[in-house]
């Protein structure tokens, strides 16, 4: 007499073989991740002239002695905050300001590059194209060029915040726009209402909360981007940045580091703040 096998008993074994075979496949995953990064490693070892150990024991002399000259200054190091206030005004300033444009422009094109609410396949093919090749081009590669034309100053580096602001925001924000809701924009359309009637009652309002922020977000993000390209001559806090670590002012450099850090911590504060007002949800 056969003995028919307990159909949980088989579904066991098939799952624990499973369990087995992705563990086996994770360790592997594993071992070769260790071996290419190791290996890598060794090679730029290698062929690194100013040797990447050496490196590596010089690692914390810097912020060491960041530390050690801003302790020497004294109490005096906090005057030193007031001194770099306005070049960190200069830099917010730059970074709103060509948030503010990109956000407005991102707008616009992420409503034509959104295929729920343009029929033209063409024209959403088009505005889909111009966000990537927008966005494509890091800050400081479209700030060089910028730079390279146009001399150094602020205007430079405020085109190249703009431009990429639009490519990012605007990729964020035609994704939005196509997952919405239809249904108030179909009735819309129903009681004879025209394409910017539909897309002003039946569209921004179930969007516009995602949209600013997004907005607040990339605002942090630009304020970072505004003080990178201030290294190559855009200005702000970024150019006395680099002022400072070229003399080696080690009481300015960390009052100007505090000072960015202060910023990023304020802007993600009020990122949480306006994020919770305008979609709801705990305030923290």
């Amino acid at each position: 007499m056969t003995t028919t096998a307990n159909p949980v008993d088989i579904y066991l074994e098939r799952l624990h073989a499973q369990a087995k075979t992705r563990a086996l496949y994770t360790l592997i995953s594993i071992g070769a991740m260790v071996f290419v990064i190791t290996s890598g490693v060794f090679f730029a070892e290698s062929q690194n002239a100013g040797s990447l150990s050496r490196g590596m024991d010089q690692f914390w002399d810097f912020p060491v002695d960041l530390f050690v000259g801003a302790w020497d200054a004294g109490w005096g190091w906090f005057g030193l905050l007031g001194k770099h206030a306005p070049e960190l005004f200069r830099t917010i300033n730059l970074a709103l300001f060509s948030t503010a444009l990109g956000f407005i422009c991102a707008v616009f094109l992420s409503l034509f590059a959104s295929s729920n609410l343009i029929a033209s396949g063409w024209v959403v093919s088009f505005s889909r194209r111009t966000l990537d090749v927008l966005r494509s081009f890091p800050e400081l590669v479209l700030a060089m060029a910028l730079l390279f034309l146009m001399g150094k100053g602020e205007l430079p580096a405020l085109i190249a915040i703009w431009l990429h602001t639009v490519g990012a925001l605007g990729k964020l924000f035609s994704e939005a726009v196509e997952n919405c809701d239809m249904k108030p924009v179909e009735g819309l359309q129903s009681a004879g209402a025209g394409w910017w009637q539909r897309v002003r009652f039946g569209v921004l309002p179930q969007v516009l909360p995602l949209f600013f922020s997004y907005g607040i977000l990339r605002l942090e993000i630009n304020v970072r981007a505004s003080t990178i390209l201030g290294f190559v001559g855009a200005g702000g806090i970024g150019e006395a940045l680099k002022t400072n670590i070229s003399w080696s002012f080690e009481p300015d450099i960390m009052a100007i580091m505090a000072l960015l850090v202060i910023t990023i911590t304020a802007l993600d504060y009020l990122s949480t703040y306006v994020r919770n007002k305008l979609i709801g949800g705990i305030r923290l």
